[in-house]
């Protein structure tokens, strides 16, 4: 019974923490669009991309 307790318990870790890095990085880029919003817009607008 202990080893399964392990398994479900390594299964949700590894969840919450592939959550938590997904969470991270998409505020940052989220972040940087709301900072930044001319900066890429304006690149594609005059064709520079």
């Amino acid at each position: 019974m202990g080893i399964q307790f392990f398994i479900v318990g390594g299964v949700i870790f590894a969840t919450y923490m592939g959550l938590t890095i997904w969470n991270i990085i998409y505020s940052n880029r989220k972040q940087k669009e709301e900072n930044y919003p001319a900066t890429k817009r304006e690149v594609d607008k005059k064709g520079l991309s």
